[in-house]
């Protein structure tokens, strides 16, 4: 290369002299700036072929592609907070059970071998004496026994009738219902998340993507530079001034190259995938930008209202609070009760009879200072509770709508308009370039052609991004993260 480029000196050199002989002063420095301008640029080429980046590396094959939609099903499913919110709905059932437990029968069984002595003086009985005998037992008491006994026996409990018990049961299958419901809208939110992950993913590869691109511009500018300093149609401020432009575009790389990789880690943390999982972004910042009319808001609202999983989350709260306080309200009602046990009895296992006992019970609630009815009152409150959170929850489901949509249109019109200015950046570098090239001027304008270049670039990602922001937000305001594509 050395050799080459001096050959190409000595040419101009001896061409740049006979042509003084041929032609005027004006002339002959025309026809020179044009060998200069040829010589650098085949030089600049050269250089610019070897300092070229090398091409991006293809993701391993072992790569999990991953679009935007499975990236929320996937945290729906298995990321820890649905995983805890479904695992409180299994809780919420065993209380099911539990309650209904009440209005089952308990069976229970046990043998019991005892013995005891006694007092005749307790008895509460006298035993009067015939006349002339002494009487059966002292007057002031004797010590009998010991008696002792063997008992076999199994005894049955059962509610026959009661309000309460019932009430509680269906509070506990609302309240299980409620649960079921939580689960639903914390899966959801899990989705939410991952998706805000996804796209900050989507963003940092978007980043890292442009500022390769400025590296390289930044450095086939340094060769043309450096060329044409050789040729000595440049000047060292223009090099200086190209190394310094590549040198920041450098630094912007590794902190895009930081950032791409926190990012990374962020979405599998919210996908609870291992740190080591390779995934591969099937989407990019620039896919599903669609261009047509907005959804109509008032369809929008209504699949809102029967699709959020808050909003059903706090539908069935209010069903179990309501279902809670007529179990209290059932409490004042009377019970019928049924005991009974049958077993054998003797002195021992010699001889033994059969017995049994059995009962029926009513038990009526008269009065229990009132704690009863601070319980109803207590329910009612939570039952106005529940349905101003459910009003408030409506409300809010139309602002998220309606927020969404004005994102949404937002975001495109400040996507065309990036997109508008990142072809004029590009056309501005280009210009830039040629001029500098030509040796008309130095470049300084590339450089801060260069420099539009990267913030418009930095435009383009800002409003991609906020669009994919704005097309989750109206999923979430409509309960439909989970069915993104």
């Amino acid at each position: 290369m050395r050799k080459r480029m001096g050959l190409h000196r000595t040419q101009f050199r001896s061409f740049h002299s006979t042509m003084t002989k041929i032609f005027p002063s004006n002339t002959c420095r025309l026809f020179s700036a044009l060998a200069a301008i040829t010589l650098g640029s085949s030089s600049a080429f050269a250089q610019t072929t070897v300092a070229a980046p090398a091409p991006a590396v293809a993701p391993p094959a072992s790569a999990t592609p991953l679009t935007l939609g499975d990236a929320a099903r996937l945290a729906a499913r298995q990321s820890a907070l649905a995983q805890g919110a479904r695992l409180r709905a299994d809780e919420a059932g065993a209380r099911v059970r539990e309650r209904r437990a009440d209005l089952l029968p308990t069976v229970s069984s046990y043998v019991q071998e005892a013995g005891r002595t006694f007092n005749t003086s307790t008895l509460g009985i006298d035993f009067p004496a015939t006349p002339g005998n002494p009487p059966l037992f002292d007057p002031q008491g004797q010590v009998e026994g010991p008696i002792n006994t063997l008992d076999i026996r199994g005894r049955v409990e059962q509610n026959l009738l009661d309000f309460g018990a019932i009430g509680r049961v269906r509070s506990a299958q609302a309240q299980a219902r409620s649960s079921s419901a939580d689960a639903d809208a914390t899966a959801e939110q899990a989705a939410n998340i991952a998706t805000s992950a996804y796209i900050r993913a989507m963003r940092a590869d978007a980043d890292l993507r442009a500022r390769q691109a400025d590296t390289r511009l930044a450095t086939e500018l340094l060769s043309i530079a450096q060329s044409q300093l050789q040729a000595g149609t440049g000047v060292g401020l223009d090099v200086t001034r190209a190394k310094a432009q590549l040198a920041a575009t450098r630094a912007a790389l590794i902190t895009s190259r930081n950032a791409r990789d926190h990012a990374h880690l962020d979405l599998l943390r919210s996908l609870a995938l291992p740190l080591g999982t390779d995934v591969l972004l099937a989407d990019s910042l620039s896919t599903a930008t669609d261009g047509g009319p907005l959804p109509d808001e008032a369809a929008l609202i209504a699949q809102a209202m029967q699709n959020r999983p808050d909003l059903l989350a706090e539908e069935e709260r209010i069903r179990a609070a309501k279902q809670g306080l007529s179990a209290i309200k059932a409490e004042r009602l009377p019970t019928l009760g049924l005991v009974a046990d049958d077993g054998v009895i003797g002195k021992n296992g010699a001889k033994l009879l059969g017995t049994y006992t059995w009962g029926l019970q009513v038990t009526l609630p008269i009065f229990d200072g009132f704690k009863r009815e601070a319980r109803v009152q207590e329910q009612q409150s939570v039952v106005k509770e529940a349905e101003i959170r459910r009003r408030d929850l409506e409300q809010q489901a139309q602002a998220d709508v309606r927020g969404a949509l004005i994102d949404l249109s937002g975001a495109r019109e400040q996507l065309d308009a990036a997109t508008e200015r990142l072809s004029l950046a590009e056309q501005e570098v280009a210009q830039a370039r040629d001029r500098f090239n030509a040796g008309v001027a130095g470049n300084a304008d590339v450089v801060n052609a260069s420099l539009a270049l990267t913030a418009s670039r930095t435009l383009v990602n800002d409003a991609e991004t906020a669009y994919q922001l704005a097309r989750v937000a109206l999923a979430r305001a409509t309960g439909s993260v989970t069915t993104l594509r």
